[in-house]
């Protein structure tokens, strides 16, 4: 049997405690793309976040997979989008202007239902309850 410690650095199988060490830095969306390069380092491809309930699937080599949770009780996503408004809330909690459980609570308002972040391409996309795009914004480097 191969110890855990030797699997995570062979396979770069990433924790959730790692994954919140990172998150914990970023305090404004200034700091979102050094927690890009760090989660990165550790071996993430790509993650997803529901707005739901803000539970983030993040995803490894090796169909290495981490769910980090629900981050809050679930809540309600419209059924129809609402880009514009959606882009607005998008910019105020860019700005610093909302905490994450406001920036989800607007996201339901306005129809997005989750969002992916793909390292390779260093994209966010948002997606509506029908699986349709709504914005893909490039993760400035």
């Amino acid at each position: 049997m191969v110890p855990a410690a030797i699997l995570i650095k062979i396979y770069n199988m990433f924790t959730v405690a790692q994954l919140k060490a990172a998150h914990s830095k970023v305090r404004s969306g200034a700091d979102f793309p050094a927690y890009i390069r760090e989660i990165g380092k550790l071996g993430v491809r790509w993650y997803d976040t529901f707005v739901i309930d803000g539970n983030s699937i993040y995803y490894g080599e090796g169909d290495h997979a981490v769910p980090t949770g629900a981050r809050y009780a679930s809540i309600s996503i419209a059924d129809n989008c609402d880009a514009a408004q959606f882009r607005a809330d998008l910019l105020a909690h860019q700005q610093g202007k909302t905490d994450f459980f406001t920036f989800c609570s607007d996201c339901a308002r306005s129809g997005v239902d989750k969002w992916v972040i793909c390292m390779d391409a260093l994209t966010c996309t948002y997606y509506d309850k029908a699986g349709n795009e709504v914005l893909v914004e490039m993760i400035p480097q």
